[in-house]
C-alpha cells in the first residue's frame, strides 16, 4: 500500500487523513499535543484583573498551550496548536463560503454534500438563546439587518450556552477535527503528536518525504504522497523551508469589538456568534471577547457578567506576508473604511439595546483566519495542484483560499481538502 504524509490535524489535514486512510497508509505528523481545554474560568480571570495583572500573548501560551496567540504589529494573531488545530478554540461556525471558488470554475457541490453528511450542521442552538441575545436579534431585524441565525457545527442538544466554545466545548457540543483524526487512526491510520515538520526533501520534480523534529531528534519519514496542511500560518512557513515561494497575499479576517456595560446582561455564557448578520466586507455578530477580557484595559476594569459585545468580522485586503517566520501584515486603507462602517453598525446595536451614547469601548483587534498565501486560480482548477509543488505534494488548508472571506472558514476548508483527498486518489492509489 502507498503512503501518505498529513502535515497538520486541523480542518484540512484531519479531513485528507480520514478519507485517504485505507486507500494509503497515512502517518499524520502534528506539531502540537494532544488538545486539552482551558480549565481556568472567567471568575479567575477577574482575581487576576483585581490585582492588575493581565494576560498578553506569552502568558496566554503558558497557560492555554492549545492556543497560541502572537503580535503583528497592532494586531493578534491567534490559531489552535494541537491535535485539531484551530478547530478545538473556534466557534463551531458552519457557513459554506466557496462563492468565489465557483466564480474560478470550481465546483465543490459534491464535496459539500459528503460535508453535511459527515458533520451535523444545525440552527437548532437558537431554541435555547438568552433573553439578551433574542433582543439583540430583533434590534438588528428592527434596523433593517436581515440577521440570520448562524449555523453551527455539532450537537445542539449538548449545548449548555456556556459561552466556552474557544476555549474547548465541555460538553462535546461542538465538532472539531479530533473527530476525524479518531476516525483516520481508528481505521489503521497513525498520529505522531509534538512531530515538528522542518522541511519537505526534495529529489527533481517528486519529493521523497519531509524532514521531522521530534524533541532532540531530527527524522526522515519518506512517503508516495506529502499533504501540506500546517494552516495559514504554518504552511507558508514549512514550503519555504523547502524552497517553495508563496505569494505575499496573507488575509486574517480581523475582528473588532464594540462594547458597553449592561449591569448583570451575562453576555458571556451564551453560545459564541449566535446569529450574524452579514454586510459586503465584514459581518456583525454578538461575541464576548475573551482576548479582549484578558489584556485591554477597557475591559479589564468590568466584571465579565456586565459587558455586552457586537463585533465586526472584516474581509481584509490580501496583502500580507511571512518571510523566515516573521509575520507582515497590517490593515489599509480600504480595510479601515469598511472597519469603520461595521463598528459605527455594531455601535447603534449596542447603543439601542441600552447603553448610552459615547459609553462603548472597543476591543482588541485580532484575527483567526489566515490564509491565501498559496491561493486557488483556474488553472488549479480541476488539479487542485499549484505548480510550484513538487508532483507528489498537494496543499490542503486555508492557503488555498482566493481571498479573504471575513466568514467562518472552517467548512469550505473541509470541503476543498474532500477534493483535494478525491484528486490525490485518483492520481496516485493505483
Amino acid at each position: 500500500m502507498k503512503t501518505a504524509l498529513v502535515i497538520g490535524t486541523g480542518a484540512g489535514g484531519a479531513t485528507v487523513a480520514k478519507d485517504l486512510q485505507g486507500a494509503f497508509q497515512v502517518t499524520m505528523l502534528e506539531a502540537g499535543q494532544p488538545f486539552n481545554r482551558l480549565r481556568i474560568g472567567v471568575q479567575t480571570i477577574e482575581r487576576l484583573h483585581t490585582v492588575g495583572a493581565p494576560l498578553y500573548p506569552p502568558m496566554i501560551n503558558r497557560i492555554f498551550p492549545a492556543m497560541r496567540v502572537r503580535r503583528a504589529g497592532s494586531m493578534l494573531l491567534v490559531n489552535g496548536h494541537g491535535v485539531g488545530g484551530t478547530t478545538t478554540i473556534a466557534t463551531g461556525n458552519g457557513l459554506r463560503m466557496d462563492k468565489d471558488l465557483r466564480a474560478m470554475g470550481i465546483d465543490l457541490d459534491a464535496e459539500f454534500a459528503d460535508v453535511y453528511s459527515d458533520i451535523p450542521v444545525t440552527t437548532a442552538h437558537q431554541a435555547g438563546w438568552k433573553n439578551s441575545t433574542r433582543r439583540l436579534f430583533e434590534i438588528a431585524a428592527d434596523m433593517g439587518l436581515a440577521p440570520q441565525a448562524m449555523p453551527k457545527m455539532g450537537w445542539a442538544g449538548r449545548c449548555a450556552h456556556c459561552g466556552r466554545c474557544v476555549a474547548g466545548c465541555p460538553t462535546g457540543a461542538k465538532w472539531d477535527s479530533r473527530q476525524f483524526v479518531e476516525a483516520a487512526v481508528g481505521r489503521g491510520a497513525e498520529l505522531r503528536t509534538q512531530s515538528f515538520v522542518d522541511h519537505v526533501v526534495r529529489e527533481g520534480i517528486r519529493a521523497s518525504g519531509v524532514v521531522v523534529r521530534e524533541g532532540c531528534r531530527r527524522r526522515f519519514y519518506p512517503a508516495d504522497v506529502i499533504i501540506v496542511a500546517a494552516g495559514g500560518l504554518g504552511t507558508p512557513v514549512v514550503l519555504e523551508r523547502s524552497g517553495i515561494a508563496t505569494e505575499p497575499r496573507l488575509a486574517v479576517d480581523p475582528v473588532l469589538c464594540v462594547a458597553g456595560l449592561v449591569p448583570g446582561v451575562r453576555a458571556q455564557q451564551e453560545i459564541s456568534m449566535p446569529f450574524f448578520v452579514q454586510r459586503d466586507r465584514y459581518i456583525l455578530s454578538p461575541y464576548f471577547d475573551y482576548l479582549s477580557f484578558l489584556n485591554h484595559p477597557a475591559w479589564r476594569v468590568h466584571p465579565a457578567g456586565d459587558i455586552l459585545s457586537v463585533m465586526v468580522k472584516l474581509a481584509d485586503d490580501s496583502r500580507g506576508s511571512i518571510e523566515h517566520g516573521r509575520i507582515r501584515k497590517a490593515l489599509t486603507d480600504d480595510d479601515r473604511r469598511h472597519l469603520g462602517e461595521g463598528l459605527r453598525i455594531a455601535t447603534e446595536i449596542v447603543e439601542r439595546f441600552g447603553v448610552a451614547k459615547g459609553k462603548t469601548f472597543l476591543g482588541v483587534l485580532n484575527a483567526g483566519h489566515p490564509g491565501g498565501m498559496l491561493p486557488l486560480s483556474e488553472r488549479e482548477a480541476s488539479s487542485f495542484h499549484n505548480d510550484r509543488l513538487p508532483a507528489n505534494v498537494y496543499v490542503a488548508d486555508a492557503s488555498l483560499l482566493p481571498g479573504a472571506l471575513g466568514n467562518p472558514p472552517i467548512l469550505t476548508t473541509v470541503a476543498m481538502a474532500k477534493r483535494v483527498a478525491r484528486v490525490i486518489r485518483e492520481r496516485f492509489e493505483n
